[in-house]
């Protein structure tokens, strides 16, 4: 009786302990940000115009297939990754799946001011440019035309890794995705990437374990929430393809997850058991002894 009081006096002080101290920590370690924002409700987006594909087709073509590739219409690169990281500080993305992987609204947004959509004004000062030039010079309707004409020509499905490579893959690797061929390094060149970030952004083969998926939620949907004044932009991803980049992440960094999870209450019975066993055994001991 006298080892249950001391178990329960210490099981109390270690709750008032952990109640006490974990949330403040936690709260200092992981402040609190809004929850992401998938509407995208800030920016200047379509504001509800319908556009038209077809219209939009030759708009798309006459105003961004100079920079970017659209190979699902034909369009194949203009230079290679190397050519154009050089260029343009990184490389431009190939637009066929553009109107799957982004929010309408967003994509819009982008077209008219690619600085201010994606959070990144602070880094385009005394004379610096974003390498994609302001629409906003068009008419709404035109933009809400080449939206249209992204989305029509946009896979209707696509993998976890086809998500991840084409919207995080210009500027970050994830070389555990394949460690053989290091066809999952990041597309732009270090010397490039580095000059126009800032920094070379971080391979992502294990940040779904240092980070955790609700952190790279808020973090993907925009950066700026967790890190102010970073450069990396926010992406605009609509839920579905964050959800699929993320889970692209656990694939490759945390393959055994279901597993371990799987593992942990068989474990916990065991400890259970274990603990009842060892319970009677010492009661046995110590009856002899009184």
């Amino acid at each position: 009786m006298k080892e249950l009081k001391i178990l329960a006096v210490v099981v109390l002080f270690t709750i008032a302990t952990y109640i006490g101290v974990e949330p403040y920590a936690h709260s200092q370690m992981h402040p609190h940000v809004e929850a992401p924002d998938y509407t995208f409700k800030d920016v200047d987006g379509l504001n509800t115009l319908q556009g038209n594909a077809q219209v939009g087709e030759a708009l798309v073509q006459a105003n961004c297939t100079a920079c970017h590739s659209i190979e699902k219409a034909g369009f194949p690169p203009v230079m290679d990754n190397a050519s154009a990281a050089a260029a343009y500080g990184v490389v431009p993305p190939d637009l066929s799946t553009a109107g799957k992987l982004y929010n309408a609204d967003y994509l819009a947004a982008f077209i008219k001011d690619p600085a201010t959509a994606s959070k990144v004004s602070h880094k385009f000062v005394d004379g610096r440019v974003h390498p994609m030039p302001q629409y906003n010079w068009m008419q709404p309707q035109e933009i809400a035309d080449m939206v249209a004409y992204l989305q029509s020509i946009a896979p209707k499905e696509m993998t976890n890794k086809e998500v991840f490579q084409d919207a995080c893959q210009r500027c970050h690797g994830i070389k555990y995705g394949d460690m053989q061929k290091g066809t999952m390094a990041a597309k732009s060149p270090v010397e490039n990437i580095k000059a126009y970030m800032g920094k070379i952004p971080p391979d992502l083969s294990q940040y779904i374990r240092s980070r955790g998926a609700q952190y790279l939620h808020e973090f993907v949907n925009d950066p700026q929430k967790h890190l102010e004044g970073t450069a990396m932009p926010r992406v605009g991803l609509t839920k579905a393809s964050e959800e699929q980049v993320i889970a692209y992440m656990e694939e490759v960094g945390d393959s055994k997850k279901a597993e371990r999870e799987a593992l942990g209450p068989k474990f916990l019975i065991y400890l259970v058991i274990f603990a009842i066993f060892a319970w009677l055994w010492k009661i046995s001991k110590w009856r002899d002894v009184h």
